[in-house]
């Protein structure tokens, strides 16, 4: 017998209410300003709550630009994925999942490296810390997947292999001396350092 879920309470209601109010308020202000000129006063009194309750949401401005950006990354990882999975050349594939998340990093440079260092430096015990070392992991078995599919690695050198390719697009990403870079040709750096690691 199906499992009906049941619909969310007054109570859950609300809370998912106000987070979708603090998601958008931060995205939109992050992205027209930037997260170093925003204050959490301006999210809170854009998303229509007081200060107390949008900590209850995000400790800190840290936690608030993941919570944003969490949830693009997701969104460019599974487009990643699905192109990926209609291209039998592994270094395409590799890069179909790769391109997605650089442009998504890259539409507000300075956000993408902010959020580059919290994801790396911030607060573990944080839920959108962990939820981004998630998206992540998935980044990182995406890519191992490609690698086992296409025999370029057995399954415990494949996920190795992933975790290499994840610390350069990140390295790259969030490097000083790429801040002027135009994205594609980001992207095109990171293909040329990936290439060296996956055999054509």
């Amino acid at each position: 017998m199906p499992v009906v879920s049941q619909p969310l309470g007054r109570r859950e209601r609300n809370k998912q209410q106000k987070l979708d109010r603090i998601t958008a308020a931060a995205s939109e202000l992050f992205a027209e300003y930037g997260v170093e000129d925003v204050t959490t006063q301006q999210i809170a009194d854009k998303a229509d709550i007081g200060t107390g309750t949008l900590f209850l949401y995000a400790k800190t401005k840290g936690e608030l630009l993941l919570l944003v950006q969490n949830a693009h990354y997701a969104e460019a990882l599974e487009r990643g994925r699905a192109d990926a999975e209609t291209i039998q050349d592994a270094l395409g594939a590799v890069m179909a999942v790769v391109r997605p998340i650089v442009e998504c990093n890259r539409t507000q440079i300075d956000n993408g490296r902010f959020y580059l260092r919290e994801m790396v430096f911030g607060d573990p015990t944080e839920p959108q810390h962990s939820a981004a070392l998630s998206i992540v992991g998935q980044t990182e078995e995406a890519i191992a997947a490609i690698l086992d599919r296409e025999k370029l690695a057995g399954a415990d050198d494949a996920a190795t292999a992933a975790r290499i390719v994840s610390a350069i697009m990140f390295v790259s990403m969030a490097a000083s001396v790429n801040a002027g870079l135009e994205t594609e040709a980001l992207v095109q750096d990171i293909r040329t350092q990936i290439s060296l690691l996956i055999s054509r």
